[in-house]
């Protein structure tokens, strides 16, 4: 049977909706400042809490119940899509005004969910299971990177975060990676007393620039594939672009990805 991602990510709603604070908590908050008995809530809230609600109160009483009686009509998925903008908030800078007011709500959402955080966790969920198809259709481009040598730990390392990268839309990490893993990979390739020379000429900071010059300067010497400079350029041009003109989009980390596995064939040989 067929996995219907839909039906997961309504499924999932459906749950944290039913485990989410619900309409009631917002229609005592509504309820206790309306009858002026707000103070109530200094018991049972935290310090920082309280205080951030008491002054908002303070400063319009009605405008204060208003809110939380509209928010308690829109309670069944509200606090979970405001956990989703939580998160996002986490990735990105704010700007000091736009932080400073934060609606009171959103501080009540994080005292609620503070000791299991169960919204953040919905949240994560719903952004993976978003994920799954995108990253699906990626991979179908993939196939295994089948090499005849070992390289190292730390090149597999590199090469797993790429995909993974890549799978789930981080297309100018996925192409950093991907010179870090041809750079790693080819360190290990190099003759010994090469790669002295190199560790003293770069003085033990050899970009893959650097190393693919030497590389060029070396053929005989290294073993190398001499189709193997070629597309490995090919990768650190487009490694530098994500670093220093832009973000990249999904066919060039597609095709980044495609070259590094390339030149890990290449330079793998016996």
């Amino acid at each position: 049977m067929p996995i219907n991602i839909e039906s997961l990510k309504s499924e999932l709603i459906r749950m944290s909706a039913d485990s989410a604070p619900g309409r009631g908590f917002c229609t005592a908050i509504a309820e206790l400042a309306r009858t002026g008995r707000f103070v109530q809530l200094r018991a049972v809230l935290p310090a920082v809490v309280y205080d951030e609600l008491d002054a908002r109160y303070r400063s319009d009483p009605a405008a204060f119940v208003n809110e939380w009686q509209h928010l308690a009509h829109a309670m069944r998925h509200g606090f979970v899509q405001h956990a989703r903008q939580r998160l996002t908030s986490l990735t990105r800078l704010q700007q000091a005004a736009t932080h400073a007011s934060t609606p009171a709500w959103q501080q009540i959402q994080r005292a609620l969910d503070a000791q299991q955080n169960d919204l953040l966790r919905t949240a994560f969920a719903l952004e993976l299971i978003e994920l799954v198809e995108p990253a699906l259709e990626r991979a179908t481009h993939l196939r295994a990177c089948v090499v005849a040598a070992p390289s190292s730990d730390e090149a597999d390392r590199y090469l797993d975060e790429a995909t993974r990268c890549y799978f789930f839309g981080l297309f100018t990490a996925c192409a950093g990676l991907c010179r870090s893993v041809l750079e790693e990979a080819l360190k290990q390739k190099l003759p010994p007393g090469l790669s002295r020379v190199i560790r003293s000429r770069y003085r033990n900071a050899a970009t893959l620039g650097n190393l693919l010059h030497e590389v060029n300067n070396n053929l005989q010497l290294t073993g190398i594939d001499p189709d193997f400079p070629r597309v490995a350029n090919q990768v650190n041009d487009t490694g530098k672009r994500a670093v220093h003109q832009g973000l990249l989009t999904q066919d060039e980390a597609r095709v980044c990805l495609q070259s590094a596995r390339e030149a890990l064939q290449l330079l793998l040989r016996p």
